[in-house]
């Protein structure tokens, strides 16, 4: 087990990697589900399994005044469902997840429990008419292609395939966004501080309406919530019109912390308390700045009569495509932001209103 300079153990590539391998487009998360019961089933003093399929894990803390922590990491990926059939091993296919299809022709894929192999097919450029090349290609346009001999039922889903790799000190593969979160989770639930009651929620269905965080929160009930997610690095140097002006993230400069977004505002009193956190432990970190985009902090916070939440990502390159990048660094920081946070939080953070 690695550990970082400041004294957290960090996340294993290893337990990444099997995380990121694993295929579990939204609405079927078991391969990810049956990783974290395997990691967690000796250490939890509760865990369950709930309708929807979300990984429910309590480990209470000692002593008095300890608030709820409710810590939230979704299993699932962005993916394609199969459709229709058309014979010859051709598939329609609809977008599970936002997916940009321009990115998506002639990427290898898996389809079903079985993982069987295929290709995302679309018209060669060789044969598109110049009134073609002006359109964007639509999902309706492209198939999933089996071969004649590949075999797959309409309702399976298909992910991109397992591509893992470590590139110096990079992460390549995809899913990134949010194994990175369910490695970083897992590992805080193993070493949870007792100071607080840890309610850990491995979340369904985030990439398609944050809805497992929604059923969590009700049953979890917290004093408060931390999201852990992977978050787009808007960091390429140049762009279209001219130099990058707006950098809402970038890699290599620590975990991202959240002030708002299009699904949430973050509780300002969570973001002082992260921001001192982290200035106080020598973790680099940044703000990452407000626009669009969102995580399960969205629905957390409001369930049941309100959660103060807050968001912290590990940020990453290329979300929701074939392959994303993360540094290794901003991982572990996330980590070690996170474990320093939950051993000094306590009922005094939430004083005073949330504005």
């Amino acid at each position: 087990m690695a550990t970082s300079r400041r004294g957290a153990a960090a996340p294993s590539l290893t337990l990444l990697r099997r995380l990121c391998t694993a295929v579990a487009v939204s609405g079927d998360e078991g391969e990810v589900r049956k990783i974290v019961m395997q990691e967690l089933k000796d250490t939890a003093s509760d865990i369950k399994v709930d309708a929807l399929g979300n990984v429910l894990v309590t480990r209470k803390g000692r002593g008095g005044r300890r608030l709820r922590v409710m810590l939230d990491a979704h299993m699932d990926e962005v993916g394609f469902m199969l459709v229709a059939e058309n014979g010859d091993g051709l598939y329609e296919l609809t977008a599970i997840g936002k997916l940009d299809a321009r990115g998506i022709a002639g990427k290898p894929v898996l389809v079903g429990h079985k993982h069987t192999p295929g290709v995302v097919g679309a018209k060669a450029i060789h044969l598109m008419s110049a009134e073609d090349l002006k359109r964007p290609i639509s999902a309706e346009a492209l198939r999933i292609d089996l071969g004649p001999s590949g075999k797959a039922s309409v309702g399976d889903r298909a992910s991109f395939a397992p591509n893992f790799r470590r590139a110096g000190p990079s992460i390549m593969s995809k899913a990134l966004d949010d194994r990175l979160g369910v490695s970083i989770l897992i590992e805080l639930i193993k070493r949870a501080p007792a100071n607080v009651d840890v309610q850990a929620a491995f979340t369904v269905q985030e990439e398609i309406g944050m809805r497992g965080a929604q059923v969590a929160a009700h049953h979890f009930k917290p004093d408060l919530a931390i999201v852990i997610d992977a978050t787009p690095a808007n960091d390429l140097p140049m762009q279209r019109e001219g130099e990058n002006s707006f950098y809402n993230s970038k890699l290599g400069l620590g975990p991202v912390i959240y002030v708002s977004n299009q699904s949430a505002i973050d509780d300002p009193r969570l973001v002082r308390f992260f921001t001192e956190t982290a200035t106080k432990a020598r973790i680099p970190f940044q703000v990452r700045q407000p626009g669009g985009g969102g995580t399960d902090a969205g629905a957390i916070q409001r369930t049941v009569a309100g959660v103060p939440v807050i968001s912290v990502s590990v940020p990453h390159r290329y979300p929701h495509t074939a392959m994303s990048i993360s540094r290794i660094e901003d991982w572990h920081n996330t980590h070690a932001l996170l474990y320093a946070a939950l051993r000094r939080i306590t009922p005094d953070v939430l004083r005073g209103a949330g504005g």
